[in-house]
């Protein structure tokens, strides 16, 4: 069995910490990251670092959203994760 990695296509930062993501499928999804910065220690830079939130980035592979090296979001996370839009 051959399992498909959601390819990232394109990245939006938006307000109150959502993500807007499309996938090379054509889904897209947008994730709240608020539940990550509230539950995962490492997630609430996002909150306390000014800036830091915006400069999301898309890794090499388009497999991942990362901020750090600590404070990442796998694609099939976002995707599984997401209110499809």
């Amino acid at each position: 069995m051959i399992i498909m990695i959601p390819r990232i296509k394109k990245l939006e930062t938006k307000a109150d910490y959502k993500l807007v993501v499309s996938f090379d499928s054509g889904e897209t999804v947008v994730y709240d990251v608020n539940d990550d910065i509230l539950n995962i220690p490492d997630f609430s830079v996002l909150k306390t670092e000014k800036g830091l939130f915006e400069n999301a980035q898309i890794d090499e592979s388009r497999t991942c959203v990362f901020w750090n090296d600590r404070v990442d979001l796998a694609s099939y996370t976002l995707l599984e994760y997401g209110r499809r839009v």
